[in-house]
């Protein structure tokens, strides 16, 4: 029996699921507390400039054509990408960066030239990198996260041991050069932890990035958001925005209806892609599942400090992503995840859009993004972005070598408090709950409500994490696991 679904959020995992479960014959509707869809990643228009809010490294292409390819679709039907070279850059200091290119050869090549023998073991790493990535990408992270037997194949048998040892340990036995290795734990960052936090393993990420490559939506990740709009409005969803859920009504211990500015729209299932902690606040205390002590203790990803920049001229030495790791890259972790601060000197990075799409900004200017790790819960004033933005500014030039805060038309800020009052984020995090080795898989906040039937969540607080291409995953697995349920 069909049913009728209210999908609470409209972020990737809320629209890959309203999809799939709009496939199975189901009546779908969104609920967008915003005027606009995209969750975390909303577009920004000012002034003829274009950005990305959030998401804007497109890693897991194959993610993604395994979406589309569920409806019998190609992402070239709805978007183009763009394959860049080089990939990023990073940055160490005045006249010193690398550029990782956009085959492994060539990464293989740069490596050799800093470190002698650097580019075999690079072979040898990110060949195991690539195992690690088909048994995880292609098999595991489809996995609804209920039991731990999930876990345990075959493969993953002979792998144990990559589940007790760390990224960054595997990596500093097998490099030597501090750059190569900043450069090799840079990518476990996109699962919210530390590399010296994040078990082995998840070394997967480096054959996303040198093996898969980096790629850009031709007019920016929004594309992928309007993609799967188009997607779900063809299968019939009904999307609604400027609508805020107040309170999620259970009758019987079984969600029955949700309420949007004292009106009651009944549901027969209630799926919420917003955030978890949030949600369960929309319940009376007695049916959720886990409470603020639970929360408390989870180790969360890191919020942000952005900055959207309109330049009036192009800017120079600067490639469309580039990282700046000129500064202590361990000090600015412990300031994230030891000893909660702002950090004195902090890592940031740079995205230059209009690098790759001439759309982004008007002729001969240039928009940039750019983007400082926080801990989550950090205090957040106008004040510290203000002196934030400075320090990095002054940096940038100072690195690319040339003057440009002389040549800024306008610049605004999103931080800590934007992440609550926009997402309802659990302490103004970014990315979700990390992928520690105790928060993965079936150790993570269920999909299923554990008190409330017929209440299912998704997104990046539950399985199998943070990042784009796991949230399209979450949305294709509690749209697989609410059609098992019902068919039972």
């Amino acid at each position: 029996m069909k049913k009728t679904i209210a999908i609470i959020g409209s972020g990737f995992s809320a629209l890959a699921a309203a999809c799939y479960l709009a496939k199975q014959g189901n009546t779908v509707t969104i609920y967008e507390k915003n005027d606009s869809i995209g969750g975390r990643a909303r577009q920004f228009k000012k002034d003829g400039f274009t950005f990305d809010m959030g998401p804007s490294w497109y890693w897991m292409p194959d993610v993604f054509e395994r979406f589309f390819l569920d409806f019998d679709k190609k992402t070239t039907d709805y978007y183009e990408l763009i394959k860049l070279n080089p990939a990023y850059q990073v940055y160490f200091g005045v006249d010193d960066f690398i550029s990782i290119c956009d085959n492994l050869e060539t990464i293989k090549a740069t490596f050799e030239t800093i470190e002698k023998g650097s580019g075999q073991e690079l072979e040898t790493f990110i060949k195991q990198a690539k195992s690690n990535y088909d048994i995880a990408i292609k098999d595991l992270v489809y996995r609804p996260g209920i039991s731990p037997l999930e876990l345990i194949t075959p493969e993953t048998t002979l792998k144990l041991s990559l589940f007790f040892s760390t990224v960054s340990n595997d990596i500093r036995k097998k490099f030597k050069n501090e750059r190569l290795i900043q450069i090799l734990e840079f990518p476990v960052l996109f699962l919210g932890a530390k590399p010296s936090k994040t078990p082995s393993f998840y070394n997967f990420m480096n054959y996303a990035d040198f093996g898969l490559g980096t790629w850009h939506p031709k007019t920016g990740m929004f594309d992928v958001v309007r993609a799967i709009e188009k997607l779900a409005i063809e299968l019939g969803v009904t999307i609604k925005t400027n609508s805020t859920i107040e309170k999620i009504v259970v009758e019987h211990k079984t969600a029955t209806e949700i309420i949007i500015d004292g009106k009651h729209i009944k549901a027969d299932i209630v799926l919420s892609g917003a955030d978890y902690h949030h949600t369960e606040t929309l319940l009376d205390k007695e049916h959720r599942a886990y409470s603020e002590k639970y929360w408390e203790s989870r180790v969360f990803a890191p919020s942000s400090l952005l900055f959207f920049v309109g330049f009036d001229k192009k800017v120079e030495n600067i490639s469309h992503h580039a990282l700046f790791f000129d500064v202590d890259f361990n000090q600015h972790a412990a300031d994230i995840y030891d000893d909660p601060k702002w950090p004195e000197s902090p890592l940031f990075y740079a995205n230059f859009p209009s690098k790759t799409d001439l759309s982004a900004a008007p002729e001969g200017m240039e928009s940039g993004f750019f983007l400082i790790p926080l801990a989550p819960g950090i205090k957040d004033t106008e004040v510290l972005r203000e002196e934030y933005f400075k320090k990095i500014i002054d940096r940038f030039e100072k690195l690319t070598q040339q003057k440009i805060k002389n040549n800024i038309i306008f610049k605004r800020s999103f931080c800590k408090n934007d992440f609550v009052t926009d997402y309802n984020a659990y302490k103004g995090n970014a990315y979700g709950m990390a992928n520690t080795l105790l928060q993965t898989a079936f150790l993570r906040p269920k999909l299923k409500s554990k008190k409330v039937r017929n209440l299912y969540f998704t997104g990046q607080l539950t399985v199998p994490g943070p990042g784009v291409p796991p949230a399209l995953i979450s949305g294709k697995l509690v749209a697989e696991l609410i059609q098992k349920t019902f068919r039972s």
